[in-house]
């Protein structure tokens, strides 16, 4: 599959070209094969009608990234952050600002709603934490929300919070999903600094009377245009309606959907834009191609031998449905292969067992529903996988980002039945 021309494009690696001349046909049902069912998203909802994607998208060279190298022109002892802030940012090792924090930190020192769009690994979330922080420190009261689509991305947010405030008496506390709710409960007693959370757990505290979001000033939308189009945008309305005492408006993303302007000049009042990306995901520096499965093969075995490939050290492997989700892990595992997976119905617990083995190498592939296009920050996904074809082609988009990262060219396959 590595360096292949454009006649070799679209063939299973080792088909015949008669097999590559396949039509797009479903083979028979196998009993090692698992079949595609309904929308299986992060929140479960019912299938729904949408129209197919061009194969020819999913088919394309890669192009190297030409990386602009930035030249901080402040330290962050230059800026205007107190002295136990400064030493707590020595401690970690900061040195310099990313573009995406120099461009961003004196606006929201000054109060300001901010719209900031760069690419995931750039700095974000130290972008939008450490003015807050430093206002703070500084005495003024500013309870902040952070709203994120997935737990994962969640629990990094908080554990960037706690991280940046070791020892400075500041506390923040997380409520996600698939957590006890009773513990939640009694975590509420104790009045946080900052709350992180995701939609729906944070509506459902918010209805029990438990978290007063009356009394939070500041709400940040982290990664907000998956939020929305993963179909939170009723509930972020919701979150903001409930929010009767909000002085501060963030959106942080990598991507900025067109669509999403109406919803977004609703929520902001008069906002700094900051772009350090031109925040449209296109993959073009992701090796794709499609993976034909002819009427004789079975689609699970033409998966076994690719995984089975040297290079397919950390395989991100996508299906439509969480039923499909578990019939795929066990049937790897059954075949030998080290693999774990994460969906929605799975306990916070289990997903994050699962990518903290991911991340570490101990197993070589993760299965995934479109909950994991975003949270998932591993900066060495060789492969990503989509054996079945995504709805939609930004959700197609969304999971060949989770390879090539860091600067890196990744590897995206599509089957195609």
């Amino acid at each position: 599959m590595n360096n292949r021309s454009s006649s070799q494009r679209s063939r299973r690696p080792g088909a015949s070209t008669a097999d590559s001349g396949q039509k797009n046909r479903r083979p028979g049902a196998s009993k090692n094969r698992p079949q595609s069912g309904g929308r299986g998203g992060a929140r479960g909802g019912k299938s729904r009608p949408v129209k197919a994607i061009d194969i020819k998208l999913l088919t394309k060279d890669a192009v190297p990234l030409q990386a602009e190298t930035y030249v901080p022109t402040q330290s962050f002892a230059d800026m205007p952050f107190s002295e136990r802030l400064q030493e707590t940012l020595r401690k970690k090792g900061y040195t310099h600002p990313t573009a995406i924090q120099s461009q961003t930190i004196e606006a929201l020192l000054d109060g300001r709603d901010m719209m900031g769009i760069a690419q995931t690994g750039t700095g974000k979330t130290a972008a939008f934490l450490l003015p807050l922080i430093e206002r703070m420190l500084n005495g003024e009261k500013l309870q902040t929300l952070v709203v994120v689509p997935t737990r994962e991305l969640a629990l990094q947010v908080n554990e960037e919070f706690k991280s940046l405030t070791k020892g400075l008496g500041l506390f923040s506390s997380c409520y996600i999903g698939g957590t006890n709710i009773n513990r939640d409960l009694q975590n509420l007693r104790r009045q946080s600094h900052l709350v992180v959370g995701t939609p729906g757990r944070l509506l459902d505290l918010a209805n029990r009377n438990a978290l007063r979001l009356a009394n939070f000033p500041v709400l940040i939308l982290d990664e907000f245009d998956r939020m929305l189009d993963m179909g939170f945008a009723p509930d972020v309305n919701r979150i903001t309606r409930l929010m009767e005492s909000r002085t501060q408006t963030l959106l942080f993303s990598a991507t900025v959907d067109k669509t999403q302007k109406k919803l977004i000049d609703g929520l902001l009042n008069n906002p700094v834009e900051v772009r350090v990306s031109e925040g449209e995901a296109t993959g073009d520096h992701i090796q794709q191609d499609i993976v034909r499965v002819g009427a004789s093969e079975n689609k699970f075995d033409v998966l076994l031998a690719m995984l089975a490939k040297a290079d397919f050290d950390k395989v991100l492997l996508f299906a439509e449905t969480k039923r499909t989700v578990d019939r795929m892990t066990k049937m790897l595992k059954k075949s030998g292969l080290q693999a774990e997976q994460i969906h929605g119905n799975k306990s916070q617990n289990a997903r994050q067992t699962a990518l903290t083995k991911f991340k570490d190498g101990k197993i070589q592939v993760l299965v995934a529903t479109d909950v994991a296009a975003r949270g998932i920050d591993v900066s060495d996904v060789t492969h990503v996988i989509n054996y079945q074809i995504p709805q939609t082609y930004d959700s197609y988009v969304h999971r060949i980002g989770r390879t090539g990262r860091a600067g890196k060219t990744g590897k995206a396959f599509t089957f195609v039945d």
